[in-house]
């Protein structure tokens, strides 16, 4: 009897487990490691046949499992203020004193790029100063118009010259341009098959369920780039499909509830917040913090991969902002919506305010906020959650009572 085939769940942990277990493998070998910020160019370390690993997963996976406080303790004992953003006190405090139970070596060069914010500047400097390495970095303006400009386009390409030869001399070997454009073709192959993924959301009952997908979203920030990440979401693809022509919803109850979840996880607390949309039957259907990682270009042309990598959500002007969480809103048929203002991430949070403004004014859904953090559980209260979210779902049913009564569609 053939042994069933594991689930994209399983692939998933499987391939989690294996990248950290690489990359101190590599690190023992005496091999290169690096750290990079999440959406950093990886098709170029990935060419290379680097061990890369992200602190921001990191990060994220010491505070799902409660272990971040004492990380944090240390970069604070080091000087770093309370207020500075959690993942960086995390990896600060990590190549202070390696307690953390996840096996993740220090770097030998670190990868930078800001198209996220700009804290990952001052991060990823303390990081090479502290530990006397290479820091590459690729300076990404923002998009103050609708579009990137072609000026913008032409200064991000202009550097990735010299990122390839600043990774042919820490690897010293020639970088391979028939390499490259298959590592571009996978990671259009993983983004795809991601985009498939996410829109089943679109699905009522929709058969993902929005936690689900931020756990699955670590393996397109460490690897986009390899191909068994396009078999990992490609098996996600075609379970959801299954579970949408069976009409199967995410909870055995069925949902009640569709939210759109704006901003990062609250790691800490990942646990609850899940538990307490369980037991409202409230899914999450559409989020801005897992596409983000949808980077699509032709492969091989580099001024489409510069133009993908300046148009990241943070990185995009408020307009585009607010039109791409309004269509959200209405193409994932969505009740509500639920700002995690996230004491890190400051310049989302300020441009969330912003946004809840501007979304309500155009389509009266209702949206409510609470206060978190995506790594430091002392910036959030279950209490307040708990009430915000209760408020929310009056809200909706106010207004789907109103509609009901005025004869709505």
């Amino acid at each position: 009897m053939s042994e069933k085939p594991p689930s994209a769940k399983k692939m998933l942990n499987q391939c989690i487990t294996q990248h950290f277990i690489d990359a101190a493998t590599a690190k023992a070998k005496g091999e290169p490691v690096g750290w990079a910020t999440s959406i950093f160019p990886q098709e170029f370390c990935e060419t290379m046949g680097l061990q890369m690993v992200y602190p921001e997963n990191f990060a994220a996976i010491i505070a799902a499992k409660h272990g971040a406080q004492a990380i944090l303790d240390i970069a604070e004992g080091e000087g770093y203020d309370v207020d500075i953003c959690s993942y960086a006190k995390l990896g600060l405090g990590h190549i202070k004193e390696q307690i953390a139970e996840i096996p993740l070596p220090l770097p030998d060069f670190v990868c930078c790029c800001n198209n996220i914010c700009n804290t990952v500047l001052k991060w990823f400097e303390n990081i090479a100063t502290e530990l006397n390495i290479p820091l590459l970095l690729i300076d990404v303006p923002y998009n103050h118009n609708y579009e990137p400009t072609p000026h913008s386009i032409a200064y991000i390409r202009a550097q990735f010259d010299k990122i390839i030869s600043q990774l042919e001399e820490i690897t010293g070997r020639s970088f391979d341009q028939n390499r490259f454009e298959e590592v571009m073709r996978t990671s259009n192959r993983v983004s795809r098959a991601w985009k498939k993924a996410i829109d089943m959301g679109r699905t009522i009952p929709a058969p993902l369920n929005g936690f689900d997908s931020f756990n699955f979203m670590a393996l397109i920030v460490e690897a986009r780039g390899n191909e068994q990440t396009a078999v990992v979401f490609e098996k996600l693809v075609e379970e959801l499909e299954e579970k949408a022509a069976q009409g199967e919803s995410c909870y055995p109850e069925g949902e009640k509830y569709r939210f759109m979840w704006d901003g990062i996880a609250c790691w800490p607390y990942v646990g609850q917040n899940m538990r307490s949309f369980k037991d409202k039957h409230i899914n999450i259907v559409t989020s801005t913090f897992p596409d983000a990682w949808l980077l699509m270009y032709e492969p091989g042309n580099l001024d489409e991969l510069a133009r993908a990598y300046t148009m990241v959500g943070n990185n995009a002007c408020m307009e585009f902002q607010a039109d791409r969480r309004t269509q959200s809103l209405r193409e994932f048929n969505v009740d509500g919506m639920l700002f995690h203002i996230n004491r890190s991430c400051k310049v989302m949070d300020f441009m969330q305010y912003e946004q809840h403004r501007q979304v309500f004014k155009r389509t009266g859904i209702p949206i409510a906020t609470f206060d978190g953090d995506q790594a430091d559980p002392r910036n959030f209260s279950p209490a307040q959650f708990e009430t915000r979210l209760e408020a929310l779902t009056e809200m909706i049913d106010q207004r789907k009572d109103a509609k009901a009564k005025r004869g709505d569609a």
